[in-house]
């Protein structure tokens, strides 16, 4: 019985690949040092498949930034602002591209689907010329062969490349991608045609968007693409992968019925409805890979259960042509259990990091061959009942109070307007009020700093002196940028969830569980094992100790209920929303107190909100009611006065404009410049909001700093389409990835930008 991993993590278990981009990209190091950390990481984790006894093992799922910018890359769609001289794509471009350059932003970010991965998104239109430019599929292939270890090269497939992507600037919106289809279908052969001639046997095709509602017309297209490639790929044995949700029927039918493909592969995790398709009907003689172990989630399988899932489906396929595989990527997975000491053994029994996934893979193809290992499945076995036995897990009380949540909505008692204007006259705001997202410059001696208090090197009083003075210059800095509503900067968090995670009930923590979320930005989501509550409150002295420090507004700083779920690896044994309204229990006793301790404005981050929103349209509307729900809750207890904010970022947002509406906020900031002004259009198409707004006005993800005539202009834009007192300026998200160095001069334009047309404004009337 065969094994199949979709794909690896690219960090490391030490997040080597982090440290040397980051090194590379400040001039610390050469592009030969970066290769050589990949190639490195690249061997390590080929050898690890190989003598676990996978074999299937993929390659081309490394990536220096994101495996669509790399299938942009392979396809030479670079678009023209980034000078492009048509070679083969090297670094500058690559890296232009996904962060920007002195001359050019970067190409605009968003979710991978529903989870917290980003990708860079192609931009497109009918003047492309594309070609192929990178050949990075085939040297990792190479690479891999060199060391004696067979893989199967994957490719993003070219429907779902073209779904993924967005018409150019000064190209329609209305523009069809998928008409491009039979421009980049040649490429696709170049490439395939190279795999096959470097020794290829299997090559795998990636086409996520198969779980998504398509309509019939973008259906076609899988049968038009692969159609055509069904030459090229004569001789190949092919996969075509699916993940995140369950395939609908009428994809179902037309992806088991393309030609040349050999097997197609299946989330059966979060697609369970899946399997009754499959076992309604799989055509004779393909292959099934069967995604039985979670990529998305480090719990440990139930390995009696999916022995039983694999048993049923062998029934239906045949033996020989059953595969056992991962759900998806085991990217959004932390990579090893070895690196993690300080876990207990008891919650450590429960779990299954990348590593360990890729051993239950294998053992569970081993137990199909009939070579069980009695001792593995033995002790897995006790671990699942330990697990739901553990009195660690359960809090009678939480869940009471959790149940008593059902009676009421939980919305302020005052609408928004009324709520405003009493704000107003407590915090006497100038229009287009200034303010940042959270976070500031997270140094190297602050991290020195926190690092030290955790390995307890330094004592907690000067842990305590050491944040304060971090604190005071963060506010001072403000106060002499002229900034109108201040925050604390958050020196004492490494992380807006792991912080809040760490002083929660519940929750477990890792030493090297960290997860690529973007390029080299990693993080390292906390793990929710049982029902929480807050013992003690967690912010209060911070943002207490940063208020007496200016007379200016200070915001309290807290992470949101939904964000926190999203953004964790989140228990699987009752469902999702039941542990989303503990959270916001917790949040909600935090707000209170600091209103008591006299903070007016408190900004409750639900920047995941959006990534949670299922793939089908089916399952929005109750996955947006309990989420919003969940946000009300938080605050539905402060008085008019005390005004309450909340940001979001990096997703589409247009689609769920109601839903932010009807989280009662009285302020959202919200990204808007790295996708091209995406967010105006809902306003221009005659959406009313009434409450405060502030569409990010310049990317912090780039180490571009804008000029203050920029940013006047993409207000000027959102004047166009919002009344100007309820318009906020700030940047689209939090600056802790940045320096000082790009942070000063980008606030001191962006006070700049708001006062010039302040004073335009006044003038005007």
């Amino acid at each position: 019985m065969a094994s199949h991993i979709v794909g690896y993590p690219r960090m490391g278990p030490k997040r080597e690949l982090k440290f040397a981009l980051e090194s590379f990209w400040d001039g610390k190091s050469s592009a030969e040092d970066l290769e050589k950390v990949a190639a490195d990481l690249r061997s390590s984790i080929w050898k690890q498949m190989a003598d676990a006894g996978i074999k299937y093992i993929p390659s081309n799922t490394f990536s220096y930034y994101d495996q669509v910018l790399d299938t942009t890359a392979m396809l030479g769609a670079v678009p023209p602002v980034y000078g492009w001289s048509g070679s083969e794509i090297g670094f500058d471009t690559y890296f232009s591209m996904a962060r920007g350059n002195a001359s050019a932003p970067a190409m605009e970010m968003t979710k991978w689907f529903d989870t917290n991965y980003h990708y860079i998104v192609p931009e497109l239109g009918p003047d492309v010329n594309f070609s192929y430019a990178s050949h990075k599929a085939v040297n990792e292939y190479k690479e891999a062969k060199a060391l004696g270890v067979e893989t199967v090269p994957v490719l993003v497939g070219p429907v779902s490349y073209l779904l993924l992507s967005k018409p150019a600037k000064g190209v329609d919106k209305t523009f069809p991608l998928i008409s491009l289809l039979g421009k980049i279908l040649p490429v696709y052969k170049e490439v395939v045609s190279e795999l096959k001639a470097a020794g290829a046997s299997w090559i795998q095709f990636d086409e996520p968007t198969l779980v998504t509602d398509l309509e019939s017309l973008k259906l076609k297209a899988f049968s038009e693409a692969y159609s055509e490639l069904e030459s090229a790929l004569s001789g190949l044995n092919v996969i075509i992968e699916t993940y995140f949700a369950d395939v609908p029927a009428e994809a179902y039918h037309i992806l088991t019925s393309l030609k040349g493909i050999s097997g197609f592969g299946f989330d059966l995790v979060r697609g369970t409805k899946t399997l009754d398709l499959i076992k309604g009907g799989f055509p004779t003689g393909k292959y099934l890979f069967a995604g039985v172990v979670d990529g998305r989630n480090i719990w440990a399988n139930d390995l009696a259960s999916s022995l039983a899932t694999l048993e049923s489906l062998e029934a239906v396929v045949g033996k020989d042509k059953l595969v056992v595989s991962t759900s998806c990527s085991l990217l959004h997975t932390a990579v090893d259990l070895v690196n993690e000491p300080k876990l207990d053994n008891e919650i450590k029994s429960w779990l299954a990091f990348a590593a360990q996934k890729v051993v239950e893979v294998n053992a569970l193809a081993k137990a199909l061959s009939g070579q069980k290992d009695e001792e593995f499945f033995s002790a897995n076995a006790a671990a699942q009942a330990s697990r739901k036995s553990s009195p660690r897990v359960t809090n009678e009380a939480v869940q009471k109070a959790a149940t008593a949540l059902k009676g009421s909505d939980h919305r302020r008692a005052t609408n928004v307007s009324a709520r405003l204007d009493a704000q107003q006259k407590k915090l006497n705001l100038p229009i287009l009020p200034t303010t940042t997202i959270g976070s500031f410059p997270q140094t190297l001696e602050l991290r020195r700093v926190r690092r030290e208090y955790k390995a307890k090197k330094i004592s907690e009083e000067d842990y305590i002196s050491a944040i304060k003075e971090e604190i005071n210059k963060v506010v001072k800095l403000q106060e002499e940028l002229d900034i109108d509503v201040l925050v604390h900067g958050e020196p004492e968090r490494n992380d807006m969830v792991e912080y809040f995670g760490e002083q929660l009930s519940g929750f477990a923590f890792t030493a090297n569980g960290w997860v690529q979320s973007y390029g080299s930005r990693c993080v390292k989501p906390p793990i929710i094992y049982g029902d929480v509550s807050r013992p003690k409150p967690m912010t209060v002295f911070w943002s207490s100790t940063a208020q007496s420090m200016t007379s200016r507004p200070m915001k309290g700083m807290l992470t949101g209920p939904v964000t926190i779920l999203n953004w964790s690896f989140v228990r699987n044994d009752q469902p999702r929303f039941e542990t989303c309204y503990q959270i916001a229990l917790a949040i909600k006793d935090e707000v209170e107190d600091l209103e008591k301790a006299g903070i007016n404005v408190i900004q409750i981050d639900e920047a995941a909100l959006r990534e949670g929103v299922p793939l089908r349209k089916s399952e929005h509307a109750f996955y947006l009611d309990w989420a919003v729900h969940s946000f009300r809750i938080t605050n539905c207890g402060v008085q008019d006065t005390t005004q309450i904010h909340t940001h979001m970022c990096y997703s589409n947002f247009n689609d769920i404009i109601h839903s932010i509406i009807d989280m009662d906020a009285d302020v959202i900031t919200i990204e808007n410049s790295r996708s091209d002004e995406k967010l105006l259009s809902v306003f221009r198409e005659g959406v009313k909001y009434g409450a405060g707004i502030g569409p990010g006005v310049y990317d912090i993800h780039s180490p571009r700093i804008p000029s203050t005539e920029e940013i006047a202009d993409r207000v000027n834009k959102m004047l166009a389409v919002l009344e100007t007192n309820i318009l906020w300026v700030n940047p689209d998200c939090g600056l802790k990835t940045r320096k000082y160095a790009e942070v000063k001069p980008a606030l001191q334009n962006m006070v700049s930008a708001a006062k010039l047309l302040r004073t335009q404004l006044a003038s005007a009337k």
